[in-house]
């Protein structure tokens, strides 16, 4: 056999040889993974459902997996200070990130970015989905959806609703609703959820698109008035407030939640987290827990939670380019 043949396929035969021992080292890293603390980046503020889910599944990997798991909240920007953080992290396993579809929005609603979701991160796992219910401070004299749209046609930017910050679910849902309902509402970011929320139960702010499982109590309290949900039907958590699609035909708006890691972490270590994630979301206890909060748990192996992102990222596109939504 002539020497160049000889000489290409011992190359060849060596650079499979490299594939195989990297393959095998990359599981046996994955049989001693966690060897150390593991750190979850939430990049929004502490006490909102990314915190408080965020927070759920690291104790249960903490206790599944025999190292701690611990929660690191680095809100502002949009997200994308603490997104940016993970992203220029080691891809070892070590530092995750809490994202939500803030995460799919600011694809296409920041032009510039120091980060590209589907290049610089790998998808571990969806957690859950929820709904928002829409609610007005109790001196806004509306009811109802249609009350609501009417006020709002009435008086063109005469109405303000708050967010948690641009890009955020709380946002799109109020762009969502702008566009579909045909109204003139203004946004009014605010650097988390906690601070709209508090301004709107002040009555600075008139509306507010928020989380079932955090608005809920204050609408049992009167401190806001529950208006609708924005689920496709009616939420059994508020399962007295219509949805807004009965009025606002196809309307929906919902908070997903989910992990991620640094690209090139270690598939074998990505498919062990997906693993526990999705033991933890099945379980009866988690399930229940969850659907007094208005939350459904999410399940997916990583290549479906890799599609679902594109398909979102699509998605919230065409909203941005629709509502006309910009980052103040």
């Amino acid at each position: 056999m002539p020497s160049a043949v000889m000489k290409h396929l011992g190359r060849t035969f060596a650079a499979a040889a490299a594939l195989a021992a990297l393959g095998g080292a990359g599981h046996a890293f994955a049989q001693t993974y966690p060897d150390r603390p593991v750190r979850i980046v939430v990049p929004f503020a502490a006490g909102g459902p990314a915190d408080i889910y965020a927070r759920a599944v690291a104790q249960h990997l903490t206790e599944t997996l025999k190292q701690p798991f611990t929660v690191d909240d680095k809100p502002g920007g949009g997200s994308l200070i603490g997104t940016d953080i993970v992203a220029k992290s080691p891809a070892d396993g070590y530092t995750l990130l809490l994202i939500s579809n803030t995460h799919t929005v600011n694809e296409t609603l920041y032009e510039k970015r120091p980060f590209t979701l589907m290049r610089d991160f790998t998808a571990i796992a969806p957690i859950n989905i929820a709904y928002l219910a829409l609610v007005v401070h109790p001196e806004v004299p509306v009811k109802t959806v249609g009350e609501l749209i009417a006020a709002a046609r009435a008086k063109p930017a005469g109405l303000n609703y708050a967010s948690s910050g641009s890009g955020t679910p709380y946002h799109m849902a109020g762009e969502l609703f702008k566009a579909m309902a045909k109204v003139d509402i203004t946004h009014v970011p605010y650097k988390g959820s906690s601070g709209a929320r508090t301004d709107v139960m002040g009555g600075q702010v008139q509306m507010m698109f928020d989380s079932i499982s955090t608005m809920t109590p204050f609408i049992r309290q009167g401190k806001v008035r529950g208006i609708a949900t924005t689920g496709p039907k009616r939420d059994p958590v508020l399962a007295e407030l219509p949805t807004v699609g009965e009025t606002v035909k196809g309307y929906t708006a919902e908070i997903w939640l989910g992990l991620m890691a640094p690209a090139k972490t270690p598939g074998a270590i990505v498919e062990k987290l997906n693993a526990e994630v999705q033991k933890m979301v099945q379980t009866p206890e988690v399930k229940e827990a969850w659907a007094k909060q208005g939350a459904e748990p999410m399940r997916m192996n990583t290549g479906e939670f890799t599609k679902y992102l594109n398909g979102d990222i699509a998605k919230w596109a065409t909203v941005v380019k629709v509502s006309g939504a910009k980052v103040e």
